[in-house]
């Protein structure tokens, strides 16, 4: 088992590079036998098939190297378990203050040793379990996947959001209750001049049911809950929406004095300013928390963009990954599942995802697929 998470991110401890978890292995070691590089690119297979005991396809390199796939079946179904754990955790989970805050102050107070605590202390009130995340998953160097910056964080699987959209997908298809975040890694990672930041691109606080919170919204209050308060948000979104329409109704109040509403879509050449990675991330350090999502719906302008942030293209002097500490991007692939929703938006195989997100990982940046 890896070290928990407080352990595996201290100075004291080995660097480690991208760990990824036995099912995540599983899948991109056999993404061809289990279809997901199909002959016929345009093709949309099915990407619950793992999560489906009577069609998951027997692999003759299974772990067991017997052809016999009951062990896969059962790290399906185990992981689905350990999950809701996860999720019933996060629910349950009390807030906590402003971490960066907690750090600042406690900076300011270390001339009064009494009163001053060590990092370690102030993030571990951002464990979701006592014994730190690891403690929710019973074989955590099996099921979760571990960055060295970051700390544990989901396995990469189809249908890339949410399982549940296999049984009950209306309910499910917007849910970020697959999403792993280990926040105690991430706040030691925090200095007291950092600034956290959120460059959002495809922004819309619109496009969803009246009664639905954007998903943005969702992931901003669970960022929140576990101590991380941004600083700056930068909303790029290229429908026009009258800003009286977005600040009065669409924007909750509390994010008025940080939040940067930019009605224009982006841009991926390299050196243009409506290219947020050169024009807004660039402006940072590496110290500061820096948070990307991508989900513009267009492919032909956010997968150069992820590919620039993969292969560090446009960055100069600059490194996107160690800027760049959390990623989010909705990659329209060929996909049966959400084939009605993406439609002409599709480009790609689940392969080709699944070889993007692994490679933004193994450089230091935990990519995560967004609904």
């Amino acid at each position: 088992m890896l070290a928990t998470s407080t352990s595996a991110s201290t100075s004291t401890s080995p660097k480690r590079d991208y760990v990824p978890s036995k099912i995540e292995k599983y899948i991109i070691d056999n993404r061809k036998e289990l279809g997901y590089d199909p002959k016929d690119k345009k093709s949309n297979p099915t990407g619950c098939n793992i999560w489906d005991n009577s069609t998951i396809p027997p692999i003759n390199n299974d772990n067991n190297g017997d052809g016999d796939d009951s062990s896969t079946k059962n790290m399906f179904h185990d992981y689905s378990f350990h999950l809701d754990r996860h999720i019933k955790a996060v629910k349950d989970f009390q807030p906590i203050p402003n971490l960066l805050k907690s750090i600042i102050d406690n900076n300011n107070n270390n001339n009064n040793s009494s009163s001053s605590s060590s990092i370690e202390e102030i993030c571990s009130a951002a464990r979701p379990h006592p014994d730190g995340l690891s403690a929710l998953f019973s074989n955590s160097s099996n099921q979760l996947s571990y960055t060295e910056r970051s700390g544990f964080i989901e396995p990469l699987y189809p249908p890339m959001r949410n399982h549940k959209i296999c049984y009950q997908k209306p309910r499910n298809l917007m849910s970020l209750d697959y999403l792993i975040h280990d926040f105690e890694s991430m706040c030691l990672q925090l200095k007291s001049h950092s600034k956290i930041v959120l460059i959002d691109m495809g922004a819309s606080l619109s496009f969803h049911k009246a009664t639905q919170e954007p998903p943005i919204v969702t992931l901003l209050e669970l960022y929140e809950k576990f101590g991380f308060h941004f600083d700056h948000i930068y909303g790029f979104e290229t429908t026009f929406t009258d800003p009286s329409t977005v600040y009065k109704k669409l924007l909750p109040e509390k994010y008025m004095h940080n939040y940067h509403w930019i009605n224009v879509g982006v841009n991926h050449t390299e050196e243009d300013k409506l290219n947020p990675l050169h024009s807004i991330l660039k402006k940072f350090t590496e110290d500061d928390f820096i948070v990307v999502k991508l989900d513009i719906d267009t492919s032909f302008i956010e997968k150069p963009l992820a590919y620039q942030i993969l292969n560090n293209t446009g960055a100069g002097e600059y490194d996107y990954h160690r800027l760049i500490d959390q990623f989010y991007f909705e990659d329209h692939v060929h996909l049966k599942e959400l084939a009605g929703s993406w439609g002409r938006s599709m480009d790609g195989t689940i392969s080709d995802t699944l070889e993007l997100f692994s490679g933004l990982r193994s450089k230091g940046i935990p990519a995560h697929f967004w609904p």
